[in-house]
């Protein structure tokens, strides 16, 4: 019996606050830092944003499945690929972020890379759904956010 209580203390400590908000934030982390530098091989070196000729290159190119007018699909996924990473390491507009990425992801998968699903999309998938259920967990400012009183109540 001592094994099972023993069991049940360390499941109970693992769903506890401290440990999923750390998981959350290394989730955060990591995804962010995937997308993070597709972004940065969409720029020129050295700049601060420009975006490389390459790039536009590509998306007339390797990317040209994608349903969008290639400057614009170009334009559109380098930002993506700089400001949702970043809101997600801060973990501001946690849920939206992660769905922003979930949705970039499955453009990838259906109109530029069809085959990836289980060797990386899924994973990528995955990471970001937990996102969207969970949120960013008590280490990220949406959680200090919510804790604000805003004109007399709490954002939940």
């Amino acid at each position: 019996m001592r094994i099972v209580a023993l069991y049940d203390r360390i499941v109970s400590w693992l769903t506890g606050r401290i440990p999923e908000g750390l998981v959350l934030l290394f989730m955060r982390v990591v995804l962010a830092g995937i997308f993070w530098r597709s972004g940065q091989t969409k720029i020129v070196e050295g700049t601060w944003f420009t975006i490389s000729e390459n790039t536009f290159y590509l998306f007339q190119d390797e990317y040209s499945g994608v349903p969008l007018p290639s400057d614009l699909a170009a334009v559109m996924a380098t930002v993506s690929e700089h400001l949702f990473p970043i809101l997600l390491v801060l973990g501001l507009f946690t849920r939206l972020s992660a769905l922003a990425l979930l949705g970039m992801t499955l453009v990838i998968q259906i109109f530029v890379y069809p085959d990836a699903w289980w060797q990386v999309h899924s994973l990528w998938a995955a990471m970001t759904l937990v996102l969207i259920v969970r949120g960013g967990g008590w280490l990220s400012l949406d959680a200090l956010l919510g804790r604000i009183p805003w004109s007399g109540r709490a954002v939940a």
